[in-house]
């Protein structure tokens, strides 16, 4: 017999449940359910958007294949799947034949990644050396846009709670939910950041349960950035304000962009430590692209390391999503007030790019606000698009990097100050 997190069965009943299951009752065709089905169809819809329409493939591709795989009944290719098989050391002491265990299944084994907060942390150090913060220490107003691009996160997590919290009179009047805890509140409201890696970390921290809905609909929103951002910059700005041309950044000096992730570091560590995991391997990815002493680091951390956890991650998340968990009324839920939480985080940063263009004397192009939040470095990318549209001569790259680093930081402090009140 087992005890804790082993399976009490003998060996008679494996062999027992082999012949079963080789009956053919077991294949997947024969047991496949409905909802089942509209898990694969979602899973192809996601990878045909990154095949045919080339939207984020890399995220896309492996997130989708891992809806597909975790759906087919018998496989046990979900991440929540563990396979049996015989201990060679631990022996039955009644039958004297080895104890079965339960062992997790390849999916479940990578899904350690997510729930234990392995994963996102290793992102952060990637995409530190990947970033310059030298536009926005060149520039520090832009910050504010960054501060800007948290609104989203703040009425996504307010609307959650007050108006679809336990107990409110709108869970009432919607079948089968039961409303939102504050920290699934939190959770979901996150997603406004539009940083995939952050909302795994806050999700895993404060309400894991909503997991693969959380992370798949932060995925899912960064891949519809170039579609999401455009209108509403067009809408929150004026033709004039969209012809700005910005001069370059000036140069800031190695020194400075060494103490700038040191310092950083320190601040964050000592005022909100619950975010210390993501901005400090944050900060260490950007230290060794600054210190010039670690060029093989910076190679490996850009290009194999950063595709492999990127890989590892919407694999293991496509995987996650298996249709009794996502087809409910909740993730409906989730899904919309994301949408609203991105969009509210873009016009944050679109608002308080026009009042710097006002302050400025007209010097700060308000399309640069879109850059509020997190998708690194596709919205820096729409600002730079969007941009020479109105103005061929605009080059907005470099400045929309300040306001997209600052609102990285910004969305992982939230994230860490969600995590220390909300946890547990």
């Amino acid at each position: 017999m087992l005890s804790d997190n082993n399976i009490k069965l003998t060996m008679t009943d494996f062999l027992n449940s082999s012949i079963f299951l080789s009956s053919g009752y077991s294949l997947g065709l024969v047991e496949i359910t409905v909802p089942q089905v509209i898990m694969l169809v979602i899973g192809l819809f996601f990878a045909y958007l990154a095949i045919a329409k080339k939207y984020e493939p890399l995220l896309l591709l492996p997130l989708a294949f891992g809806i597909i795989i975790a759906n087919v009944p018998g496989a046990g290719l979900s991440a929540y799947d563990y396979f049996v098989s015989a201990d060679p050391v631990l022996v039955d002491p009644e039958t004297g034949l080895p104890l079965l265990v339960q062992r997790p299944g390849l999916l479940n084994f990578l899904y350690s990644g997510i729930l234990f907060v392995i994963f996102p942390p290793l992102i952060f150090l990637c995409i530190g050396t990947m970033t310059d913060f030298g536009p926005l220490i060149a520039n520090p107003r832009t910050a504010l846009i960054g501060l800007g691009g948290q609104l989203g996160i703040f009425i996504a997590f307010f609307g959650s709670l007050f108006l679809l919290g336990g107990g409110s009179w709108l869970t009432s009047i919607i079948p089968g939910f039961d409303g939102f805890s504050a920290a699934q509140a939190a959770s979901i409201a996150i997603i406004g950041s539009s940083d995939g890696p952050t909302a795994i970390f806050a999700a895993s921290r404060m309400a894991p349960e909503i997991l693969s809905t959380v992370a798949i609909a932060a995925f899912s929103y960064m891949a519809l950035v170039p579609f999401i951002q455009p209108p509403i910059m067009r809408w929150l700005t004026t033709d004039k304000e969209r012809q700005v041309i910005m001069p370059a950044p000036k140069n800031i000096s190695q020194r400075k962009k060494i103490l700038f992730p040191v310092l950083m570091t320190l601040v964050v560590l000592l005022f909100v430590p619950a975010a210390g995991a993501l901005v400090g391997m944050f900060m260490l990815g950007n230290l060794i692209r600054e210190s010039g002493v670690a060029g093989r680091y910076i190679d490996t951390l850009q290009n194999a390391f950063l595709n492999i956890l990127t890989l590892l991650v919407a694999l293991s998340i496509g995987a996650s999503a298996t249709a009794d968990r996502f087809l409910t009324t909740t993730t409906i839920i989730v899904v919309v007030l994301g949408l609203i939480a991105f969009a509210f985080g873009t016009i944050g940063g679109v608002l308080i790019a026009k009042l710097l263009y006002k302050t400025s004397g007209g010097k700060i192009n308000p399309l640069i606000g879109n850059s509020g939040v997190s998708a690194m470095p596709m919205a820096a990318r729409i600002s730079q698009k969007v941009g020479q549209q109105y103005n061929p001569q605009n080059h907005l790259l470099m400045h929309a990097m300040g306001p997209i680093v600052s609102s990285t930081i910004l969305s992982a402090i939230v994230a860490g100050i969600f995590i220390a009140f909300l946890a547990g």
